[in-house]
């Protein structure tokens, strides 16, 4: 039997404990091995499930643990950059969550410490593993919907009642383009395999120097997207990709399972202009692409197996943030 991927973490977060300790737990061919805090009581909730797990006190006796093959790094955004690059220093694999920096010219420098290392970094962009975006990527690749004329996408949740989460606060990189836009903006270019031309209006509310609602609009080669997020909404999450000949449309697309259960609907129109549209849909309840994520890079890791997000397409996603600031900067949004 091929030995585990022996994974780390750095910092004992409420997303780490509620999410991604679990999904390393539960994911074959990993071990969650080691976790770095200095709060006994936040470990206890790690140990719970993982008995056995080794505290570091500290995040460097983590990457100095020589039974440590790879970190996962649920930090606040602007402490990304720093560990990932100490990460790789120490020849660990990184998985490090999103937005893994806060300016696309930053992944330079982890592209070049990833390429000096030998070790596999890359952002926690978790729904290029779920199988509701594998499968819509296929159709739209296949011609299901036809020409892409227009994306339609929204994310949001409501978060107004706690000041002090990171996302609320500037000095730790908050805002709601870091947080979801990542996902509106990404997921466009992921499917199509497109990067947009221009930001054509970028409408942004701020709050206490953060994005807290953002109305943004971009000219694709061929095809138009307009994307909502805020932290200042009723939660809804939605991705829709409108073709000349049908629809692509997912509910629960970025958070399945906690959110609803994830769905993939596709609408034809066999009839023409006046005619009724056929609609088929597909359901994957019980997925949890957090243990796919898991499993995907502790398997690209071991043997090379395919992995479908890198630092080069996360460093895309950046520059779409980059330019959104940009043009709301520009025209007062």
């Amino acid at each position: 039997m091929t030995d585990p991927i022996r994974w780390g973490i750095l910092g004992a977060s409420n997303f780490a404990r509620n999410d991604m300790a679990p999904a390393i737990h539960a994911a074959q061919g990993a071990e969650f091995a080691a976790l770095a805090t200095s709060s006994p009581e936040k470990a206890e909730g790690f140990s719970a499930f993982a008995p056995g797990l080794r505290v570091h006190d500290s995040y460097e006796a983590l990457l100095a643990d020589p039974e440590i093959d790879a970190v996962y790094i649920p930090l606040p955004n602007h402490l990304h950059v720093e560990w990932s690059l100490k990460a790789l220093e120490a020849g660990k694999h990184v998985l490090c969550e999103k937005p893994m920096a806060m300016a696309a010219s930053e992944y330079d420098a982890l592209i070049a410490a990833r390429d000096a290392s030998g070790c596999f970094a890359t952002e926690a962009y978790m729904i290029v593993h779920h199988p509701q975006w594998q499968r819509a990527r296929t159709l739209y690749e296949e011609g299901a919907i036809g020409r892409l004329i227009h994306v339609e996408g929204v994310f949001g949740y409501d978060n107004s009642g706690e000041p002090g989460n990171v996302r609320n606060r500037p000095e730790t990189g908050g805002g709601g383009i870091p947080d979801i836009g990542v996902y509106t903006y990404g997921c466009t270019r992921w499917l199509t395999g497109q990067e947009p031309d221009e930001i054509t209006h970028a409408d942004v509310d701020f709050e206490n120097g953060v994005d807290v609602l953002a109305r943004v609009s971009a000219r694709f080669p061929g095809f138009s997207a307009h994307w909502v997020n805020s932290m200042r909404m009723h939660p809804i999450q939605e991705m829709t990709f409108v073709g000349s000949e049908g629809i692509i449309k997912l509910t629960a697309p970025f958070n399945p399972a906690r959110f609803a259960t994830a769905r993939l609907e596709v609408q034809r129109n066999v009839h023409g202009r006046t005619g009724g549209a056929t609609v088929t849909e597909e359901r994957f309840p019980g997925v949890d692409h957090y243990v796919l994520q898991v499993e995907a890079f502790s398997a690209h890791v071991r043997d090379g197996a395919p992995y479908p997000w890198h630092l080069e397409d996360a460093r895309g996603t950046q520059t779409v943030i980059d330019a959104v600031f940009s043009k709301a900067k520009t025209t007062g949004g």
